[in-house]
């Protein structure tokens, strides 16, 4: 009974976590529909609630703003936007920090996390799996040569972790992709990605 049990709860559990996951963001992607003029809301115009509907109002948001601020016009208008918060106290400093750890994400420029990396955590000889996010910078740079910055990601929540300054020939880079390596970390090292031939150091 034990071990049925546990086959049981082996295939629920990541389905109950992924609908809670999936109507969570659903839930909150409800909220854009408060831009909306009331008469246009899914239980006026149709007579009931569409779960979903500010999924669909979301994605065009941002898919609108993309299109928008890819041309001239709106570039400039972006730039005026951001100048206007630069001027509010609190808001300057917070927009600007999270604004440039999204810049560094999701630019397709960037070059955070497109490297998994193996590295030596929190003590010699124990290994764990980091992320390549650049060098260091600023008066860093001054006093630490030929040294990378890594992410090394807690598991099983990669969300939270530390950032370290390792010495580029301490750091073994890894044939794998970066969702192989998350998808490693957060399972704790039971998916495992399939074995590549091994990589020279950065």
């Amino acid at each position: 009974m034990k071990r049925y049990f546990i086959t049981g709860l082996l295939i629920w559990v990541p389905l109950a976590i992924t609908a809670w996951v999936l109507l969570l963001i659903a839930d909150v992607a409800d909220q854009s529909l408060r831009l909306l003029p009331a008469s246009m809301h899914p239980h006026n115009v149709v007579g009931f609630d569409i779960p979903g509907a500010g999924v669909v109002v979301t994605l065009a948001i941002i898919l609108a703003t993309g299109i928008l601020t890819a041309n001239f016009i709106g570039q400039r208008l972006v730039s005026w936007w951001e100048k206007l918060l630069a001027r509010i106290p609190v808001v300057n400093s917070i927009y600007n920090s999270v604004k440039q750890v999204s810049d560094t994400l999701f630019s397709s420029s960037g070059n955070a996390f497109r490297k998994a990396l193996l590295v030596q955590y929190p003590r010699a000889g124990s290994w764990t799996i980091a992320f390549l996010t650049g060098v260091p910078g600023g008066d860093v740079a001054n006093h630490l040569e030929d040294h990378v910055s890594v992410y090394v990601p807690t598991t099983p929540n990669p969300t939270s972790g530390f950032f370290l300054m390792l010495p580029r020939n301490e750091v073994i880079e890894l044939d794998m992709d970066v969702d192989e390596a998350l998808k490693y970390i957060i399972s704790m090292g039971v998916v495992a990605p399939p074995a590549r031939r091994s990589k020279p150091s950065l």
